[in-house]
C-alpha cells in the first residue's frame, strides 16, 4: 500500500517562517515536519510515499531527499496550480490507483494507531475511511456527522457559545480515552486529516481542476450510496497551522523529553546569553548578554549582544524585504537586522 502526504499548501498563517519554504518543510524537533510525517507512516509499513508540491517545491525536495533517512521511498508530484485536497489526488492518480492507499495531511503531529484505522476500513468495506477524533473542548474544527459508524455529512464549526475561548488545536489522549466521551452524542467529531481510500474514489474526483474532498467528493459519493466509514481514534494529535501552535506544540513535546530548547545545525549560542523555551533553526547566532524566551529564530538570524526578545518569531529582515505579507499573516516589524513578529 502506498501513502500520500499533502504538502502543497502555502502556510500563510506561518509566515514569515514560510517565506522561503513550504509549511511541511519547516523544522520540527530535529527534522522537517514532513519528515516526521514520513517516519510516522513508515512505522506502520507504508514505505512508498507520494508527496505533492506547489509552494517552494525545492524546499521539500531538499528537506526529504529520496526519503531514505526517514525510512521511505518518495515519489514527488508537482502542481503548477494549487489543486486542493482531492485535486491533489487526481494529479497523482497514476501512482495511487492500483490499491488501497492512505492520505495524511503534511502539517499534523500524531500517534494515532493506523493499524486500527486500517482494520476499520477493511471490516466495513468502505470506499473511504476518515479518521476522526472527539472534540470535547469544542475547538474550532469542522464537525463531521456520523451515524452507525458511517459519515453522513460535514457541518460548520462548533457554535460560538460552545467553542473554547483559546481556539486551540491540541487533542490529547487524556481528552478522549474515556469511553463515555467517544460515545457522547453531544461531543462533536472532527476530521484529523488522515483517510484511507479505495481506488474507486477517483470516479468521484473531478479531473484536472481544483477540488476538496469534504466539499466536492465525499458528499457526492454519499449521495450515490457509497459507504464512508468513520474511525473514531484515540491518541495525541496536533495541527501546526500557525506560529503560535508551532511554538506551543514544539515546547510541549520538548518538555516531555526534559528540555526546552531546540538548536539547529550550525547555530552558536553564547554562554553569557540567556535562552529558554526557544527553537533555533540553522546557522543562528546569539551573542553575549542576549535574553531570549519563548522564541522561534529562523535560519541565519543574528541576535546581537544585549538584545531581548520574548514571545516572538524572528527571521532575517532581508528575507522579507519588499514582500507583501499574506492576508492571514501576523503583523511584524524590522528591528535591526531582523524581522520580528510578536505572538499574541
Amino acid at each position: 500500500m502506498r501513502a500520500m502526504i499533502l504538502a502543497a499548501g502555502y502556510g500563510t498563517r506561518l509566515w514569515p517562517l514560510t517565506e522561503d519554504r513550504t509549511k511541511p518543510a519547516i523544522p520540527f524537533l530535529g527534522r522537517p515536519l514532513v519528515g516526521y510525517v514520513a517516519e510516522y507512516l513508515a512505522r506502520y509499513g507504508f514505505k512508498e510515499v507520494v508527496v505533492n508540491l506547489h509552494h517552494r517545491p525545492e524546499s521539500v525536495r531538499e528537506a526529504l531527499g529520496d526519503g531514505s533517512r526517514f525510512g521511505v521511498r518518495l515519489f514527488y508530484v508537482e502542481e503548477k496550480e494549487i489543486l486542493g485536497t482531492s485535486g491533489a489526488l487526481d494529479n497523482a492518480r497514476h501512482l495511487l490507483e492500483d490499491d488501497t492507499f492512505i492520505v495524511v495531511n503534511g502539517k499534523i503531529v500524531t500517534d494515532i494507531n493506523l493499524e486500527e484505522a486500517l482494520a476499520t476500513h477493511r471490516r466495513t468495506g468502505a470506499l473511504a475511511t476518515l479518521v476522526l477524533l472527539p472534540n470535547p473542548k469544542r475547538e474550532r474544527f469542522s464537525i463531521v456527522h456520523t451515524e452507525d459508524g458511517l459519515v453522513t455529512g460535514f457541518g460548520g464549526m462548533p457554535t460560538p457559545h460552545e467553542a473554547s475561548d483559546n481556539a486551540g488545536d491540541v487533542i490529547d489522549e487524556k481528552d478522549v480515552t474515556d469511553k463515555n466521551v467517544t460515545e457522547d452524542a453531544d461531543v462533536p467529531l472532527m476530521f484529523t486529516g488522515i483517510q484511507l481510500l479505495e481506488p474507486r474514489i477517483f470516479s468521484y474526483i473531478p479531473r484536472g481542476v481544483f477540488s476538496h474532498s469534504t466539499t466536492d467528493v465525499y458528499p457526492q459519493a454519499i449521495k450515490q450510496g457509497e459507504r464512508i466509514a468513520a474511525h473514531v481514534a484515540r491518541g495525541m494529535w496536533h495541527e501546526l497551522s500557525t506560529i503560535e501552535r508551532y511554538l506551543e506544540i514544539s515546547l510541549a513535546l520538548m518538555a516531555e523529553e526534559g528540555r526546552d530548547c531546540e538548536i539547529g545545525e550550525g547555530s552558536v549560542v553564547s554562554a553569557d546569553s540567556q535562552v529558554s523555551e526557544a527553537i533555533l533553526w540553522e546557522n543562528v547566532r546569539v551573542d553575549e548578554g542576549a535574553r531570549l524566551r519563548r522564541v522561534i529564530l529562523g535560519d541565519g538570524v543574528h541576535v546581537k549582544a544585549g538584545e531581548v526578545f520574548e514571545n516572538a518569531a524572528l527571521v532575517r529582515a532581508e528575507l522579507v524585504a519588499g514582500v507583501e505579507p499574506p492576508e492571514k499573516a501576523l503583523p511584524g516589524e524590522v528591528r535591526g537586522t531582523n524581522f520580528v513578529v510578536p505572538l499574541p
